[in-house]
């Protein structure tokens, strides 16, 4: 019994790799990019690429994970990992700076979309120090009043209020008061803006 248990995963394993070549095709060639100018972005080798596609080339770790950062999919979506049925985004939540963010995307690369949730308490927050690191970030702010310092600006971002500023500007936010605040956030490369003006309402 075990033995037959085990020749059905392996032809289990085997229908899931043999299903690999054509979804890495489609994927490609949704996204109009050549063999030649994935080689380029992966380090992969055009003939390479070509028999991984035809089924002629066993797919492995080191080849698919640059070609998923590449199409800037989950790797699931490469192997075909079934599906829950389930529409939400069941990501793990960060505790990071005395917050709750909640991750909304699970590509790799490009942009980064957070749910943020700062937790009510007996005033404003203490600001801290301020965080300086490559990126641009956009934030829109749900419920609450959110205190962005950035740089020598100190400014309050009611609800409905947007800000976006490059990140290697001295930064940092939290409660502008006792309030929980909500805000959103979209993180990108350097030099990726979102195309809206961060416009203040606040004062010092």
């Amino acid at each position: 019994m075990a033995h037959r248990h085990d020749d059905a995963d392996d032809q289990s394993f085997d229908g899931v790799l043999d299903a690999v070549g054509p979804r890495l095709r489609a994927i490609r060639q949704q996204r109009g990019t050549t063999l030649a100018a994935l080689s380029a972005d992966t380090g992969i080798s055009v003939s390479t690429l070509s028999r991984l596609e035809s089924g002629q080339r066993r797919p492995n770790l080191e080849l698919l994970l640059p070609l998923a950062r590449a199409h800037q999919v989950p790797l699931d979506d490469l192997v075909g990992a079934p599906q829950t049925g389930d529409p939400r985004v069941h990501l793990k939540p960060i505790q990071r700076y005395g917050q709750t963010m909640l991750p909304l995307t699970r590509r790799p690369g490009g942009l980064q979309a957070y749910k943020h949730v700062i937790h009510g308490g007996d005033g404003p927050q203490t600001p801290g120090e301020q965080k300086v690191h490559e990126g641009y970030e956009w934030l829109y702010v749900l419920n609450g009043r959110l205190r962005l310092l950035l740089g020598d600006q100190d400014i309050v971002l009611p609800p409905g209020e947007v800000a976006e500023f490059d990140t290697r500007l001295p930064h940092w936010f939290g409660r502008a008061d006792g309030d929980a605040v909500e805000f959103l956030s979209l993180f990108g490369k350097q030099g990726e803006r979102m195309h809206v003006r961060a416009r203040s309402t606040g004062g010092r």
